[in-house]
């Protein structure tokens, strides 16, 4: 049975919420969540009013725990799960789409971390723009321990955040961190007492939402651009971007070029 509730979408004024919502599973994917997932991010895509996204857990003790593995091992809807998404690149990579649609969205995503953060909620929370989190949070990639290499996107997102050793090290390893080490190698920009996580997150939410939405949007995109982009090309797409946001100019031929070839 569908269950269209794993994810929840709320708006108020300007600014979304995409809560992960599975609480009694610490959040845990399943089917659901992932096609409630890319239900969110589309109609965010779609809605021109929101100027910011936040993304949460529900609950008290967890963001997520990451693929539910109970329902794999339990070989039940799981089973389906694991054969319908990581059965193959194609397959896989459609569910790692799922997660780059957050990256791509045009306005600022705001992980907002309450608890356990493992597996395939922290890939996803790299998709977000910028992840704050609270004290009793913890981050791992447990992946490598089981005997499965991460593989939604983790071993290209993690090296570009934190750096490539440290990435290996937490990759390779599988070890979890807190929050103050999430903070010390940068993978999170702030840490909040848990009462405070999310008046934080809504008051930078706020901030940015206050902006022209086409300059956020051209700042965003050169941000992202930049982690994939030789420097002379960076300042290229910058310039064309710049003028674009500010005229309603399209980018140039020549970056137009570039960006359909990469």
């Amino acid at each position: 049975m569908t269950d269209n509730t794993a994810v929840l979408l709320t708006v108020e004024g300007v600014i979304a919420t995409v809560t992960l919502n599975r609480p009694e599973a610490l959040n845990a994917f399943n089917q659901d969540s992932y096609r409630c997932l890319m239900s969110a991010a589309q109609t965010i895509k779609e809605t021109p009013e929101i100027r910011a996204v936040i993304m949460t857990g529900a609950g008290e003790r967890a963001f997520s725990a990451g693929m539910d593995l109970k329902m794999i091992a339990g070989g039940g809807s799981g089973s389906a799960l694991m054969g319908n998404f990581r059965d193959g690149f194609d397959r896989l990579f459609g569910l790692k789409s799922i997660f780059t649609m957050y990256e791509e969205l045009s306005v600022p995503v705001i992980a907002a971390i309450n608890g356990h953060c493992l597996g395939a909620a922290f890939e996803l929370s790299l998709c977000c723009d910028i992840r704050i989190c609270a004290e009793q949070a913890m981050f791992a990639l447990p992946e490598m321990p089981l005997g499965v290499i991460p593989d939604l996107g983790s071993t290209q997102r993690l090296p570009r955040i934190i750096g490539p050793a440290y990435a290996k090290e937490l990759i390779i390893t599988g070890r979890r961190i807190n929050a103050q080490e999430a903070l010390r190698i940068n993978l999170v920009n702030h840490v909040y007492p848990k009462d405070q996580l999310i008046p934080e997150a809504k008051k930078l939410a706020e901030e940015m939402a206050k902006l022209n939405p086409r300059h956020v949007a051209g700042a965003k995109r050169a941000v992202n651009m930049s982690l994939s982009t030789p420097l002379d090309w960076g300042l290229r797409l910058e310039t064309d971007i710049c003028i674009g946001a500010g005229s309603g100019q399209s980018f140039s031929a020549e970056a137009q070029k570039f960006i359909k070839n990469k």
